[in-house]
C-alpha cells in the first residue's frame, strides 16, 4: 500500500487535527482527540494524524500509486484553507 508522510511546523496542530477530523466527519468515519486522529476515506485509504505543541504528523495511505498524489493534494489543500492565516508548507515523503 502506498504511503507517505508529512510533518508540518504549527504552533496550532491539534487545532488544525480537529478541524480536519470534523470536516471529514460528515463523509467518512472519522475518531479524533486533541492529539490524535484517524480519517477513514474508505476501507483501503486513511489518514492518520498527530499533534505535538510544535507540528502536526500525518501519514497518508492510499491504496495504489496512481491515487497517491491526488490524495496527497487534497489533504494539503485542506490542512492550508483551514490555516489561512498561516503560510504552513506540506512537503510529503514517502514511507
Amino acid at each position: 500500500m502506498p504511503s507517505a508522510e508529512a510533518h508540518v511546523a504549527t504552533d496550532n496542530a491539534s487545532r488544525y487535527l480537529q478541524q480536519l477530523c470534523k470536516h471529514w466527519s460528515h463523509k467518512f468515519e472519522t475518531t479524533f482527540d486533541p492529539r490524535n486522529g484517524v480519517v477513514r476515506f474508505d476501507a483501503a485509504q486513511s489518514l492518520a494524524l498527530t499533534a505535538t505543541e510544535s507540528e502536526i504528523h500525518m501519514t497518508l495511505a492510499v491504496e495504489d500509486q496512481a491515487n497517491l498524489a491526488r490524495m496527497q493534494e487534497v489533504v494539503a489543500e485542506h490542512l492550508q484553507r483551514f490555516a489561512f492565516r498561516e503560510n504552513l508548507t506540506v512537503d510529503w515523503r514517502p514511507v
